[in-house]
């Protein structure tokens, strides 16, 4: 019933976002987006860089979040949006909550079980722990509150202002892309792959939800589940 409930708002969705450009706001949004995402690039690339119980890591996180929140709002206003699990049901803000939830779970379980095959490849392996290593550091509680708030963050910016900037130009591909991009800033590539698989999916309820609140839910809940599940896993 739930992914029949998706699959149904996201495919009444898809004309509201082939509505002609607007016009003038669009350009001023577009440019302010434009330079937050440099911004940010690089705050990420100094921030994945710096040595595991680097003291630096933590404001430069905080920062990070801050580039997004602040270029979120700076660019233009953002939805919250609503979900309905059942046709009977109208949409609400409760439907978009729980709906985040669910996702949110599924995907982070789907990366633990991942990570018990990844484990396995010295490569990848090696990889996905250059990124965990942060969480074996400081306060783990720290660690997961700065994840979780980066989450909201990121979905604030790229499911709000960086989504509602490329539409009419199918907004789910043009943000996840961008997404994955500034995520490679970081230079690893296991964390430009979760960054797709994510990205994805949080473009997918943001056009099915027409709002950030569901995506929003389901990357935090992702961020605790990766901090808190996946550093036992590649012990």
């Amino acid at each position: 019933m739930l992914v029949t409930s998706l699959a149904r708002d996201l495919y009444d969705s898809v004309a509201a976002d082939r509505d002609p450009d607007p016009g003038a706001h669009y350009v001023r949004r577009r440019w302010l987006v434009g330079v937050f995402l440099v911004i940010g690039a690089v705050v990420l690339g100094v921030s994945l860089r710096v040595e595991p119980g680097d003291a630096a890591f933590y404001p430069l996180t905080i920062g990070l979040a801050a580039v997004w929140i602040v270029g979120a709002f700076v660019s233009g206003p953002l939805r919250l949006g609503a979900f309905s699990p059942t046709p009977a049901r109208p949409p609400d803000r409760i439907g978009a909550i729980g709906l985040g939830v669910v996702v949110g779970l599924a995907v982070g379980g789907a990366f633990v079980v991942g990570g018990l095959v990844a484990r396995m490849i010295p490569g990848v392996s090696d990889l996905a722990n250059q990124v965990l290593a942060f969480a074996d550091f400081g306060s783990l509680a720290v660690v997961t509150a700065i994840t979780m708030v980066n989450g909201l963050a990121e979905e604030l910016f790229f499911r709000g202002s960086v989504y509602s900037a490329a539409r009419p130009h199918n907004p789910i591909l043009v943000s996840t892309v961008i997404y994955v991009l500034v995520t490679m800033a970081s230079g690893n590539v296991v964390l430009g792959f979760a960054g797709a698989v994510l990205g994805t999916v949080c473009a997918i309820l943001r056009r099915s939800t027409a709002g950030v609140l569901a995506p929003a839910i389901t990357h935090v809940i992702w961020g605790a589940v990766m901090v808190l599940a996946l550093p036992p896993v590649f012990a």
